[in-house]
């Protein structure tokens, strides 16, 4: 949308103006000549100049005169750009991706290079971020188990605030394994379809070498910057309530963690990267950012747009046209008004936008109805899609998002099942999108609520209360948008079968609309919860660290369920 700011008004080319001068001294200029060609002018009176010579002779070329000056100040002014609006344009990004995997071993504690290991990474890595203004960065953390921080993102700003509440004692597993780690920093470089990118892995020792080479590839080097120092020190208990311990080994002696400088650089050759010291200025940085890749880095167009001012000295055009067209033929103007006027409503904007850019504004103003209507092309499915889902359209919504095999596309589906009662098929798409992309929150919380709502209405069904209707919150309402678990943002859609209609069982409850009508206390307790559910949320603190120890948890009570995670026998604890 064009922002207006009238108090902001001025020209973008403001040298332009000069020609405003010329144009004007030479129509003066021109009219004076005009007055004085006949070369009578200043030998005979006025009064009787004006009687012996014909009129046409004087001025008759004066109104060509004058127009001629105002054409020049008229086109002056158009070329100088006058401008009082904001545009916004489209952004193109650079597709170089790094993925920053951060060791959060208890040996990152180890105070070698003051005040920290932690410390000095998680600041070298802010410093690295800040030092590269384009292209997409991830952050992955890992220690017994890996955990996805971040996933490909532009948001420098996001990656920065979580990494700073990562510390190796919210890690639920013990240990050190990068292999876990690289294998998530492939999976986003995957998901994001990408064929190259960089892996910068931040640690301070790798104790099997193949646990990271077996990941190499010329497309994704893997490059190693190493912290600690070689001599090393003891790992400090503080963060376990035991101030002043240390590591001790099945021996009792103090665990000295050391810096191999040796094997990383070793590991960071075979991986086709390079390998760089913690120092103090970026040079360590600087060097490892610049990492070969063996192909050029692309540019794509990105959703986020920034604001430009919009030049109108266009429309100083349109105000010529009509000089243009004195000097050309009587009547043209008429001809092309009447040409030019629009067969129908549509008509005035398929000049200037096509189809899918007029839907795209229509969304933005929130007319969704009449989006759908303009997304007929097939290329513009998924997008018709959206639109019928923001129209309450579940069922063609449904159908849209049908032929998007993506990730996306079935978490897409899966809402507007859910929007529409099919519990059971929603829940169908939501696993289909976390088997594509097992990090998809969003299709985790929302498969969750369902099966949650699912078994109180079996509950329910044993012993079903008086005008009660089955609880059925689905996630936000916009299709592959984060709905940040929020109950009050929830719907309650009613209970239907595969085919979405009424189920006709004895016993079905009724419409939530007629519960409300017939029972208004429920439904006026229905809000009040809504509301303190509301004001606890903005309670929460900024802090992302519980959120991060809670999902790396979760995470891993997942793998062990399905059997993933085995513990290795001489597995150090650090």
């Amino acid at each position: 949308m064009i922002e207006f700011d009238l108090a902001a008004f001025h020209f973008l080319r403001p040298w332009w103006l000069l020609g405003i001068a010329p144009g004007v001294w030479m129509a003066l200029r021109y009219l004076r000549r005009l007055g004085g060609s006949n070369g009578w002018s200043g030998r005979i009176e006025p009064a009787l100049l004006e009687v012996l010579l014909e009129g046409s002779a004087q001025g008759h070329n004066r109104p060509i005169a004058a127009l001629l000056g105002t054409v020049l100040v008229i086109a002056s002014l158009g070329i100088a750009g006058p401008t009082f609006a904001r545009l916004p344009q489209p952004v193109e990004q650079h597709t170089e991706a790094l993925v920053v995997v951060l060791d959060l071993s208890l040996s990152m504690l180890v105070g070698d290079t003051p005040p920290s290991r932690i410390v000095r990474a998680r600041h070298k890595i802010i410093d690295l971020l800040n030092l590269q203004n384009e292209g997409f960065v991830g952050l992955v953390a890992y220690a017994g188990d890996a955990h996805i921080v971040s996933p490909l993102t532009d948001d420098r700003h996001t990656v920065i605030n979580l990494l700073n509440a990562l510390s190796p004692e919210m890690m639920p597993v013990l240990g050190s394994r990068p292999e876990n780690a690289i294998v998530q920093a492939h999976k986003l470089l995957a998901n994001a379809g990408l064929s190259q990118g960089r892996i910068l892995l931040v640690t301070d020792g790798i104790e099997r070498i193949s646990d990271v080479t077996r990941h190499a590839t010329r497309d994704i080097p893997i490059s190693i910057l190493g912290i600690g120092t070689e001599q090393g020190a003891p790992i400090p208990l503080d963060f376990a309530n035991q101030a002043g311990q240390v590591l001790r080994d099945d021996q009792g002696r103090p665990v000295i963690a050391r810096l191999d400088i040796e094997r990383l650089q070793t590991v960071a050759e075979l991986c086709h990267g390079r390998y760089a010291d913690l120092a103090i200025t970026d040079a360590d940085i600087r060097y490892l950012a610049g990492t070969p890749l063996p192909g050029p880095a692309e540019t794509i167009a990105i959703e986020r747009q920034f604001d430009t001012w919009a030049d109108i000295g266009y429309w100083f055009a349109l105000a010529l046209l009509p000089f243009a067209l004195f000097a050309f033929r009587r009547g043209v103007l008429v001809c092309l008004v009447l040409a030019a006027a629009p067969a129908d409503a549509n008509g005035w904007d398929d000049l200037w936008q096509r189809p899918d850019q007029q839907a795209f504004r229509a969304l933005q103003q929130g007319e969704p109805e009449r989006a759908a209507s303009l997304l007929v092309d097939p290329r513009w499915r998924q997008w018709r899609g959206v639109a019928n889902y923001r129209s309450d359209q579940f069922e063609d919504a449904e159908r849209a998002f049908v032929t998007d095999p993506s990730a996306t596309g079935h978490y897409n589906r899966g809402n507007a099942l859910a929007r529409q009662g099919k519990i059971d098929r929603a829940i169908q798409a939501y696993d289909q999108a976390l088997a594509l992309r097992p990090e998809h929150e969003d299709a985790a919380f929302n498969k969750a609520l369902l099966e949650r709502q699912q078994q109180s209405s079996g509950a329910s069904q044993g012993n079903p209360p008086e005008g009660n209707p089955q609880d059925s919150a689905t996630a936000d309402d916009s299709p592959g948008a984060p709905q940040n678990a929020d109950p009050s943002a929830a719907d309650e859609p009613q209970p239907q079968d595969e085919e979405g209609e009424r189920s006709q069982s004895d016993g079905a409850d009724e419409p939530a609309a007629q519960l409300a009508e017939q029972d208004p206390q429920t439904a006026q307790e229905r809000d009040e919860l809504d509301d303190a559910m509301e004001q606890w949320l903005r309670r929460v603190p900024d802090d992302p660290g519980g959120l991060l120890r809670r999902k790396f948890q979760y995470e891993t009570n997942q793998r062990l369920r399905r059997g993933e995670y085995q513990s290795r026998q001489d597995e150090r604890i650090w």
